[in-house]
């Protein structure tokens, strides 16, 4: 075992190798996200699925305004993530309240996504063509794996310390995606820019 301080081996953290637990956090993560995927895969597609009373392009309109939403608290706890971790630029030290409302508005952000997600899988299930929906879908289930990884972090502390702000990362980067492929194309004309 390799001692704090020490160039080789696997990072520790309060006396604990680190390298173990990162494993099966990933591992975990990516079976979330393959069992969402093994599931869509399975869906018959069902295009009159409503969302909130909303159906078909209405319906489409209602979930390209959720994720856009959806990517704006993404973006907010994206500065707060950078905040708390001092890579803000010219922001003095995070205070506490960052902390509590950066839980508070992942915890928004996660139950804003469920009802998107929801409907993506009971309309379309995981369409693999057109290119643009197979990278939307597996951006999808990537975030929901990234999300689970994630929150067994925060609950674990034999993680190493850089795991967390790269599943953070990795969260705004899969909602970015999925925003791109799905609500931008949608306002732009059912065209990417």
């Amino acid at each position: 075992m390799t001692t704090q301080g020490s160039t080789q081996g696997p990072i520790e953290r309060r006396g604990r190798t680190t390298g173990p637990a990162a494993a099966v956090v990933l591992i975990i993560g990516a079976a979330v996200s393959l069992g969402i995927y093994a599931v869509g895969r399975t869906v018959t597609p069902d295009y009159t699925t409503g969302l909130f009373g909303q159906h078909l392009e209405d319906a489409v309109r209602l979930k390209a305004q959720l994720g856009t939403a959806l990517l704006g608290l993404a973006l907010i706890q994206f500065a707060l993530g950078l905040w708390m971790y001092g890579r803000l630029p010219g922001a003095a030290r995070a205070p506490r309240p960052v902390r509590t409302s950066h839980r508070v508005i992942g915890a928004l952000a996660f139950l804003l996504s469920v009802p998107i997600a929801v409907h993506c899988i009971t309309t379309y299930g995981i369409e693999l063509t057109p290119t643009r929906a197979a990278v939307h879908a597996i951006a999808g289930c990537f975030f929901y794996g990234a999300f689970a990884a994630k929150v067994l972090v925060v609950q674990w502390r034999g993680t190493p310390r850089w795991l967390l702000p790269v599943l953070g990362g990795s969260l705004v980067a899969a909602i970015a995606v999925s925003w791109y492929d799905a609500p931008l194309w949608y306002f732009n004309g059912f065209t990417l820019p």
